[in-house]
């Protein structure tokens, strides 16, 4: 191992994670990896580093990342729920998740485009971490886009949909006898808990607020059970705790846990929503305090591995990240806080430094802090010294997992089935099954039979305190994202605008429309034509006889939207019935949306329902790549 000074550090990055998107007004933004590697990049970090990234330059040939597959994704998640991730799309979404009651649960984690490419760029960075690090390869590996904290074995929650972490973990225990997870996040990390909870050879420390916040879970009775009794250490914090009052518990524990436990290897999770003015967390902790954690695990010498996780004002992570990153390198003391150049650098002001401030929020931890800090470590110090584990080969990989291919007996396939089954029983009530002689209190009980809320739900309420405290002054707005006011939404369930129809030149109705450049398929029912993004309705001349087959059905039309002139064309029909041969299939529908009224996104449902005569079919949701006769159809314009 080389010295504390002098590290090496492994720089995990993918230029496609940015691309992603959880949609319109959703709190979690990829974008955010995308301006931190800007960030590092501008400070001249990536020289001092090994870079596994898929950005090549003629300059610097780096390593490639190697993306989870879907065998190893499977090492902790079920066969059906990976393979859930890797065929749904936003069409089939509603249908693969049986109305949303199975692997997708709840607002939180919506089925956007690319999902399983964007699980398998974080779970594959955070793996390959762990490999470099079993192989003596480096001694610090970073994967911002890892540290997705809340994915259980059979769903997603919390923005998370693969347990990058836990993966990880288990491509540690193949070397190392003991692991240490601690998670700075302002959210409990209840997946990665619940994957090790009833054993010694990972032992888990988290920080978090639990009452009355997001998943709910991370209470301090929480230590583990069986033979991982003690070794799951919890303490939730109150509101507004500051930068001393945090070191003030974590270097204490942390290093009693070190001193005694011995970890080979440690994995640190730095969910920046901890940080003071994240849109969803209730922390007040500094850059330089939350960045500290990094520089005290780093004086053990121990391998580290640094993820990320929350963080939901964009600046704020980025620039958290990027120090840290600085941290790992043992650069921070040469950093210039003010900000390089960077494609981003407009996200930074008014300030354009390196920073990020506490607030002036009030404080309610006081003497219940000291009280936490001592059931922790009273905790620990009933722990043996150094759980051992008797010696045993290394396993290794077959030639079929390396290049993907996973043979299975029927037999033990039908096998793990049964098993799969019963171990997945509602995981989450795993706090529920206490030992009986720990005795939980009747405001923790009244805590805990609530029902669960959602992520979401804490966004919308953050959201809506912080209109109420603003006013409805555009001044007062937050200029450090890249939010809009149709990404804002109110409590309750979504409502749909009502419309407001005006007649145009040629007996035209519009409203305006998203500008996406595919296609819209859409069919018509007593001449309105609906899409998914889109309704207007045709001429009313003419339309009742030109848009029912045969048969009285509503047909389909095909259209491609002119983004030059506003207008949408026509270019073919198919009914559900033979039609006749001879109709047009060329027909200019012009769609002006200059002075229209917008939708917002998701309301097309909403809005297909409630107005009269429209029925929206289940074929009209789906890609028009998939619809039939679709190549023929929009061959005229491609």
């Amino acid at each position: 191992m080389t010295s504390a000074s002098k590290r090496r550090v492994a720089y995990y990055y993918d230029a496609d994670v940015g691309n992603f998107s959880y949609g319109l007004g959703h709190p979690m933004k990829p974008h955010r990896m995308r301006m931190t590697h800007q960030l590092v990049s501008s400070y001249g970090m990536l020289e001092k580093m090994d870079v596994i990234s898929l950005m090549l330059t003629a300059e610097t040939q780096h390593q490639w990342p190697a993306r989870a597959t879907p065998v190893q994704m499977t090492r902790f998640h079920t066969d059906e729920y990976i393979d859930f991730l890797h065929r749904v799309s936003p069409e089939t979404a509603q249908e693969m998740t049986y109305g949303g009651t199975r692997f997708l649960v709840g607002e939180d984690n919506p089925a956007f485009d690319g999902l399983f490419e964007f699980c398998s760029i974080s779970a594959g960075g955070s793996i390959d971490a762990a490999k470099r690090l079993n192989e003596g390869k480096s001694d610090i590996g970073i994967n911002w886009a890892g540290g997705l904290h809340h994915a259980k074995k059979r769903e997603a929650s919390g923005f998370c949909y693969v347990n990058d972490i836990v993966l990880a973990i288990l491509e540690l225990l193949r070397y190392h006898a003991r692991v240490l997870y601690i998670d700075i996040d302002c959210h409990h990390g209840d997946g990665v808990e619940e994957a090790f909870y009833t054993t010694d050879r990972v032992l888990t420390c988290s920080f978090h607020k639990q009452k009355d916040y997001f998943p709910g879970t991370g209470r301090a009775e929480d230590i583990g059970k069986g033979k991982g009794k003690g070794y799951s250490v919890n303490v939730p914090f109150l509101n507004g705790v500051t930068d001393e009052e945090y070191r003030s518990v974590f270097e204490p524990v942390i290093h009693h846990i070190m001193e005694w436990y011995r970890p080979g290897a440690v994995i640190l999770q730095c969910g920046a929503d901890s940080l003071s003015g994240d849109k969803l967390g209730v922390f007040n902790l500094s850059m330089h305090g939350h960045a500290s954690c990094v520089r005290f695990l780093r004086t053990f010498n121990v391998p580290l591995i640094l993820l990320g996780g929350g963080g939901y004002t964009i600046k704020n992570v980025s620039s958290a990240w990027t120090y840290e990153t600085a941290c790992a390198i043992g650069i921070e003391k040469d950093l210039d806080l003010n900000l390089p150049f960077t494609p981003y650098l407009e996200y930074y002001g008014p300030r354009y430094r390196l920073e990020v401030e506490p607030s002036n929020m009030t404080d309610d931890n006081g003497p219940y802090l000291e009280a936490m800090k001592m059931q922790a470590l009273e905790g620990l110090r009933d722990l043996p010294f150094a759980p051992s584990v008797g010696l045993h080969q290394v396993p290794g990989t077959d030639l079929a997992e390396e290049v993907g291919i996973r043979v299975r007996d029927e037999d033990e396939e039908s096998e793990l089935s049964d098993l799969d089954v019963q171990l997945a029983q509602r995981i989450r009530d795993v706090y529920a099954a206490e030992d009986s002689e720990t005795a939980a209190s009747s405001d923790t009980e009244s805590i805990t039979s609530q029902p669960r809320r959602s992520l979401m739900s804490y966004f919308r309420e953050a959201e809506g305190k912080k209109r109420r405290n603003d006013g409805s002054s555009d001044d007062d707005a937050t200029e450090d994202d890249d939010e809009t006011e149709d990404e804002r939404s109110t409590d309750g369930d979504r409502r749909r605008r009502e419309t407001r129809r005006e007649p145009k030149a040629n007996g035209i109705r519009s409203t305006r429309h998203s500008r996406s450049r595919a296609p819209l398929i859409v069919e018509t029912v007593d001449g309105l034509v609906f899409g998914q993004k889109s309704w207007l309705t045709l001429p009313e001349s003419g339309s009742r006889s030109r848009n029912k087959s045969s048969s009285g059905k509503p047909k389909r039309y095909f259209f491609k939207r002119d983004l030059a002139d506003e207008g949408m064309r026509m270019v073919s029909t198919h009914g559900h019935e033979e039609d006749d041969e001879d109709e047009e299939s060329s027909d200019e529908v012009p769609l002006d949306g200059r002075d229209d009224m917008s939708l917002d996104d998701g309301d097309d449902q909403a809005g297909s329902a409630s107005t009269t005569g429209v029925e929206q079919r289940n074929g009209a949701s789906r890609s028009w790549r998939d619809t039939p006769d679709a190549t023929d159809s929009i061959a005229s314009f491609q």
